[in-house]
């Protein structure tokens, strides 16, 4: 795979010299998915469908268009389908096969031969940090690694990860994914101070608060599921102590980061996204996500458009 070069206009970002490429992919994957009960009582909720195939596999798919082809999952109990749909299905490939059915087939197989995925449990519940903690032997000491939110869809037309992959090498420092939301909205997410870098979508992160009190928050600017971290993080995650919600934070391990730029390591950046995101982890949401995606798809979008708009036209009116 070539190693994509890093934009022009990220210059004024950096001294001239790159950091190494970006190559490893962290998935945390072990949360509960209790908004979803009882649908996930039995089921991971990365595995619930977005129109027809589980939403994991569309994060998967992101990460690998973006040259990681080394993947960690961080996993926990009653998580095993995970690692079966990523695997070989021997039984249903020689059904299909025998039936000559090759479109399905090909579906079938290319979920296995998406890239190279590794799993680890996150024993205990303790939050993002300690999962992304769990990366450490996978990842090692010495290159960055992205960490991708399997809640977060990011819709494959728009550029995220790979502009994440570029700031990060030119600044050799952690980036985050920013996102304007509704001031009202803002306690949802971890949110972000900052300040301008010279480089229109790019921002220098100087403080971060975890699910703030809207009248307490930085900015309306919050950090959504995409994650390009400096191994640095892991020695500040190894101290970091329990925050909001008894869980070892990520966002404070950041912050630790951002008030310390001058050291190697140091410093966080945010990539403000405009594009299409969608929310798997909420139920509205992820109904809206299903719906816009299969709306737009070639096979499906025609009878559904063609139904929605029937079906909204003859709703009562509010």
């Amino acid at each position: 795979m070539t190693e994509p070069t890093i934009p022009a206009d990220l210059a004024p970002l950096g001294d001239g010299n790159p950091g190494p490429a970006v190559v490893k992919a962290v998935i945390p994957a072990a949360g509960l998915g209790t908004r979803f009960l009882p649908a996930t009582k039995a089921t991971p909720k990365e595995m619930l469908p977005v129109v027809d195939r589980p939403a994991i596999q569309y994060v998967v798919e992101e990460a690998v268009r973006a040259g990681l082809g080394d993947i960690l999952m961080i996993t926990g109990r009653g998580k095993r389908s995970l690692e079966d749909h990523f695997d070989r299905a021997w039984e249903l490939e020689a059904a299909l096969e025998a039936k000559g059915d090759k479109d399905r087939l090909e579906q079938v197989r290319e979920s296995a031969d998406l890239a190279d995925i590794h799993y680890t449990r996150q024993g205990d519940p303790r939050g993002l940090g300690h999962a992304v903690l769990c990366a450490a032997h996978h990842v090692g000491d010495d290159d960055p690694f992205a960490v991708l939110l399997g809640d977060d869809l990011i819709d494959e037309r728009d550029e995220l990860l790979t502009r994440m992959i570029g700031v990060q090498r030119q600044t050799r420092a952690s980036v985050v994914a920013l996102m304007e939301v509704d001031p009202t909205q803002v306690h949802l997410y971890g949110c972000a101070a900052v300040e301008a870098t010279g480089v229109d979508d790019v921002l220098r992160v100087t403080g971060m608060v975890e699910k703030p009190d809207p009248k307490d928050a930085p900015s309306n600017l919050a950090v959504i599921g995409r994650y390009v971290l400096h191994p640095r993080v892991f020695e500040v995650l190894k101290d970091t102590k329990p925050g909001r919600g008894n869980e070892i934070q990520l966002t404070d391990a950041l912050q630790t980061l951002a008030a310390d730029p001058a050291t190697e390591g140091g410093g966080v950046y945010g990539v403000v996204f405009k594009g299409r995101r969608y929310d798997t982890g909420d139920r509205l949401d992820y109904l809206k996500a299903v719906v816009r995606l299969a709306s737009e798809r070639d096979d499906l979008g025609p009878e559904l458009r063609a139904f929605l708009r029937e079906f909204v036209a003859g709703l009562p009116a509010e």
